[in-house]
């Protein structure tokens, strides 16, 4: 118990020390250049129930990503509607993400460890997408929850 009040003592000692909070640039510690860049390239996490109400939403111009490789599209098929990335961090983004950079993309891959998703919304957002979302549970979560999958289309090399 000692030794943890000494270590959160440090840490506030530490900061106090640095500075005034305003003086941590965010966006650099984020990994990005700094300075005034607003745009933390951030998409949101979203689960199997959310997609779901998304895909009811008849007024929502969704779209929806599909960043698994052709196995396990083949295990467990694919979210009805779903586009087919040929690959999570190399798609040809003006050919395959909307004109509208402010219309909804979702993308998803096989499970809570899989970061292809991840990989490819970044790219999305890099790109000046700003309603960008991961559907964390993938493609595994949306069949353990009941949802409907239907088999992938035959696969192509494009990168669409």
């Amino acid at each position: 118990m000692r030794t943890r009040r000494l270590w959160i003592l440090g840490a506030v000692l530490m900061f106090a020390a640095a500075g005034p909070a305003s003086a941590y640039d965010l966006p650099k510690l984020l990994g990005g250049p700094g300075g005034d860049q607003q745009n933390l390239n951030t998409f949101k996490l979203i689960h199997v129930t959310d997609l779901a109400s998304l895909i009811q939403d008849k007024q929502a111009d969704l779209h929806i990503y599909d960043a698994n490789v052709p196995e396990t599209r083949e295990k467990f098929g694919v979210i009805p509607g779903a586009h087919l990335l040929a690959s999570d961090n190399d798609y040809n983004v003006a050919a395959t993400l909307p004109a509208d950079k402010s219309d909804p993309l979702v993308f998803y891959c096989a499970n809570t460890h899989c970061m292809a998703s991840h990989q490819a919304a970044r790219r999305a957002t890099s790109a000046g997408y700003t309603n960008v979302s991961v559907m964390a549970d993938g493609i595994a979560g949306w069949k353990a929850a009941g949802e409907p999958t239907v088999k992938p289309p035959v696969q192509t090399s494009s990168n669409s």
